[in-house]
């Protein structure tokens, strides 16, 4: 009984052993990306805090007041949820929270009345909202952790479509913003129609070689460079979610993964030490039996003695 119980926990041993390997590799995998993803973030601000300027220019110049994607709506009947995930698991509550994040605010417009429509990004929001029979628009996947402009652009094309076609009355973002390696949060973010706030404070001037202040001269007219150039800033602020949503992704596996790492070490010990204690209980078992043969074969040899003499003594 013994053995065999040594026998299964040797397998045991091996199998946690072997997980190990695999949740270390991917530690390491996860921690390397980390820092090519944050490079990604990093080098994406400056562009879009220069679109953003350019934008609030050509707002200054005139060029807001028939734009489309600055047109909100009286009344929000319809709401589009962008929910940006990943497209695999193993990476803690990176996926659990972006998800809850969303069914709260779907659940909040529903009871007040208001149509929603869900657009996926990552496999595991497709899987979650279907499942759970919410209604989802349209899905895109196979990119959560390497994004490209790409994707941001033909998920914005999709998104503005169903806005100026008037499908939907709103746009918002929920993703998860990336801080630094240890520190991510769930955010929701406005994305269409833009805020007329956030194109505001632009004073539609340049500055010159020489430091002074210059008029701008716009051609075409700033309308129709502003209604060019608008969508380009929703693909950006899209390309931003989804490189914040990388990184925070690998972030969130590379913790994961050495949780299960360090996990599985203590499991290593623990099943060695029962695995000891159960060999040395076999071992003690074995000894125990041997001695006790020995005194049982050492009484039997004495009376046999005890005969032999009696019979001795009677003769």
């Amino acid at each position: 009984m013994a053995g065999g119980q040594e026998r299964i926990l040797r397998g045991r041993i091996r199998s946690v052993q072997a997980t190990k390997k695999i949740t270390r590799a991917m530690e390491l995998i996860a921690a390397s990306r980390i820092v090519k993803a944050q490079q990604r973030v990093a080098a994406a601000v400056p562009y879009s805090e220069q679109i953003t300027e350019v934008v609030k220019d050509l707002a200054a110049a005139g060029g807001a007041s028939q734009s489309p994607l600055l047109a909100g709506r009286d009344v929000v009947k319809t709401t589009a949820y962008v929910v940006i995930t990943a497209d695999r698991g193993l990476c803690g509550g990176y996926n659990a929270g972006v998800q809850r994040a969303a069914e709260g605010e779907i659940k909040a417009g529903v009871l007040k009345g208001a149509d929603y429509t869900v657009i996926a990004v990552g496999r595991k929001a497709e899987g979650y909202f279907r499942f759970r029979g919410y209604t989802v628009g349209a899905t895109y996947a196979g990119f959560s952790d390497n994004p490209s402009y790409a994707h941001a652009k033909e998920i914005g094309q999709h998104v503005m479509d169903l806005y100026v076609r008037g499908e939907v009355d709103r746009v918002e973002l929920v993703y998860t913003r990336f801080i630094s390696a240890g520190s991510q949060e769930v955010v929701q973010r406005p994305l269409v129609p833009l805020d007329r706030a956030t194109v505001a404070g632009g004073d539609g001037k340049g500055v010159d070689a020489s430091g002074v202040a210059a008029d701008f001269e716009f051609e075409p007219d700033p309308a129709t460079i502003l209604d060019t150039l608008l969508p380009r800033y929703v693909e950006a602020r899209i390309y931003a979610a989804l490189l914040n949503a990388a990184a925070s992704e690998h972030a969130f596996r590379q913790r994961a993964m050495k949780s299960a790492t360090d996990n599985a070490e203590e499991l290593i010990k623990n099943l060695s030490r029962i695995m000891n204690r159960a060999r040395q209980d076999s071992i003690t078992t074995e000894i125990m039996e041997i001695v006790g043969g020995a005194e049982a074969l050492g009484g039997e040899t004495k009376k046999v003695r005890l005969v032999d003499v009696a019979y001795e003594s009677s003769n």
